[in-house]
């Protein structure tokens, strides 16, 4: 029996209600960050999540984006079940979903259903508490002016961090004049606080076995729909039906494409902060181009 599998299978069976089978299944993919299982109950499989203790918050509040995204009831989003930790670790159980082979087919059925998540709103941007964007903390603190949200709880955060990994330079600099002149790029443009999935790339979706698009491993918050749909095109991107349907449903502001690389910025400089390499070639390209579009 692997360590710390006996504590966990009876953590579960108090949490859930229910008989548990001693062991999982099966390991299955669930990302980079945490080991995830196929585990076997007297109601059915579920998707159990497994990470170090400390990361418990981490799965709490994936839980509550994942229960924000489904009050929307626009697109499906996994039921989380249980959450909590024991000798094994912390843990997050969802219900277990058959995922079919269609996610690209069902990208035009995903998009027009995006657009109706983007048209729950809040009344501010954030989310009022802080979540993770893969392991890295996303600060959420509710912020009634968008650009000053931008600014201060995404780009600011992650050049902070760089900085901190030793990522100086003209990454900083170049940086630091970018966001002194963010506002330029929403002369024109005020964005609704959008429900947001905030980790929208092609890996944290698919389609289940009756073909329904299904989005998971959320980092969300309320802010502008651009953002979502400028991550939908970064690491492998969407299908053009994805967007054409997103469209359909609801038109993007004329202005969206000079704005893509300014969202795309925050997960690339939170992917030189997780993982190095040639992000920061990456990120200052991006904030070149940022600044000779606002004339710097």
């Amino acid at each position: 029996m692997t360590p710390g599998t006996a504590a966990q299978a009876a953590a579960l069976s108090a949490t859930l209600g229910c008989a548990v089978a001693p062991e999982p299944a099966a390991a299955v993919h669930g990302g980079c960050i945490n080991t995830c299982w196929r585990w076997e109950t007297a109601r059915g499989p579920v998707f159990v999540k497994v990470a170090d203790r400390k990361r418990l918050p981490m799965l709490e509040a994936e839980r509550d984006g994942l229960l924000e995204l489904r009050m929307a009831q626009a697109v499906r989003v996994p039921e989380p079940l249980a959450v909590g930790a024991s000798e094994g670790g912390a843990y997050l159980v969802l219900e277990w979903i058959d995922f079919g082979p269609g996610a690209t087919v069902a990208d035009a059925r995903l998009g027009e259903q995006l657009a109706w998540l983007h048209r729950a709103q809040a009344d501010r941007y954030g989310l009022g508490r802080d979540n993770t964007i893969g392991s890295t903390t996303q600060p959420n603190a509710w912020c009634g002016d968008w650009v000053t949200f931008l600014r201060e709880q995404r780009l600011a955060f992650q050049l902070d961090l760089a900085l901190s990994n030793g990522h100086g330079g003209r990454l900083q600099t170049r940086g630091r004049r970018l966001l002194e002149v963010v506002e330029v790029f929403f002369a024109s443009y005020r964005p609704a606080p959008s429900l947001l999935h905030g980790d929208l790339w092609s890996g944290n979706r698919g389609a289940d076995t009756s073909g329904q698009p299904v989005i998971y491993d959320p980092a969300v918050y309320y802010g502008d729909r651009e953002a979502d749909i400028a991550m939908a095109r970064l690491f492998g991107g969407f299908g053009p039906q994805f967007y054409a349907a997103y469209v359909a449903a609801w038109p993007m502001d004329q202005a969206a494409g000079t704005r893509r690389d300014l969202y795309n910025l925050y997960h690339v400089l939170n992917h030189l902060n997780l993982f190095g390499g040639g992000y920061r070639a990456q990120a200052e390209e991006m904030i070149d181009r940022l600044l000779a579009a606002a004339g710097q």
